[in-house]
């Protein structure tokens, strides 16, 4: 028992290691480019919410966990156990919200060039700032009743009758049929709007993206195929990051749905729950910076001032010969 517990504890290690590695050098780049405005993209904004999200569900949930493996017990406070789980809800809202609003603002650029689509699509980059700022007011708001729903294993034993999972450091307890039902409904609403919208503004992308593959056939123009060839890149970044998004959040769905049948789920149904949960965070931002061409062009052609010397002095007598 004790070896399995420190096998899952090596592997959160990694796990989280590799994750805030990679979550730690997108919030650099893109608050660099935000900050010094070079090189700015319209998703810039909206990529860098799932990104200091992710963070957030590497720090609230791998660390605490990957102790409790260890063999830490008790380092929470009851006031400790309440923030960290309502941070780790709002992170997770956050991420859904921000990566359904992603696909659908690109589902807007690439939809066809319709009058009363003009001025949605002129507007879509000015209101990303303030959707990204409504997110997180929502999700503030909405998981303001998790911190009630949590208590210190030090005093779940007053709550043995009432304890729905046990997490090692913190236990979640059974709430109220009627909080219980108001809260399941809307974390359901909200969940299914943001799936929805996402499972939607995919298919249209693929349908758009489509459309332009077989009109780039037939125009020989190399601004417009080098431009289409450069929104197709993107839209299927988005779509490979969407389908993984939705297949991790529906595996750890899924099993929280099956580990609240139980009491008292078994350890490995935990380590099971945490691992999935940790899936996204960590793969994400590797899709993201090898689709990025501001971080692709740099590691495959680096340009040594030794190299760009010499390209000036065989500039200079080409341009003396044609002369």
């Amino acid at each position: 028992m004790a070896s399995s517990k420190w096998e899952m504890g090596i592997i959160l290690v990694t796990q989280m290691g590799v994750g805030i590695l990679g979550n730690s050098f997108l919030l650099c780049l893109y608050n660099f480019t935000l900050l010094t405005g070079h090189k700015v993209r319209p998703t810039d904004l909206i990529l860098n919410q799932p990104v200091l999200a992710n963070s957030l569900v590497l720090f609230s949930r791998g660390i605490p966990h990957t102790m409790t493996a260890f063999g830490s017990k008790y380092f929470l406070s009851e006031a400790g156990c309440k923030f960290l789980f309502y941070f780790q809800r709002v992170a997770r809202g956050i991420c859904l919200s921000t990566t359904s609003i992603l696909s659908g603002f690109q589902s807007i650029r690439l939809c066809p060039n319709f009058s009363k689509w003009m001025e949605l699509r002129m507007k879509s980059p000015k209101c990303i700032a303030f959707c990204c700022f409504l997110c997180w007011i929502l999700h503030f708001l909405v998981n303001i009743l998790i911190p009630f729903q949590m208590t210190n294993p030090k005093h779940s034993e007053n709550f043995s009758t009432n304890i729905k999972v046990n997490y090692g450091y913190c236990s979640s307890l059974n709430p109220d049929r009627i909080i219980s039902f108001v809260v399941t409904a809307i974390f359901f609403t909200i969940d299914f709007i943001c799936s929805g919208l996402m499972v939607w503004t995919s298919g249209s992308m693929v349908v758009s993206l489509y459309r332009h593959m077989y009109q780039v056939q037939h125009i020989h123009s190399n601004s417009h195929s080098s431009r289409s060839a450069a929104e197709a890149r993107a839209t299927c970044t988005i779509l490979i990051l969407v389908s993984s998004f939705f297949s991790f959040y529906s595996l750890s769905s899924l099993l929280s749905i099956w580990m609240s049948l139980f009491v008292i789920p078994d350890q490995w149904l935990v380590d099971t729950s945490i691992f999935l949960s940790l899936c996204f965070p960590t793969f994400s931002p590797f899709l993201l910076i090898c689709s990025d061409t501001r971080v692709t062009r740099k590691a495959s052609s680096p340009h040594s001032p030794q190299l760009e010397k010499a390209r000036a002095q065989q500039r200079i007598p080409n341009t003396a010969k044609n002369k």
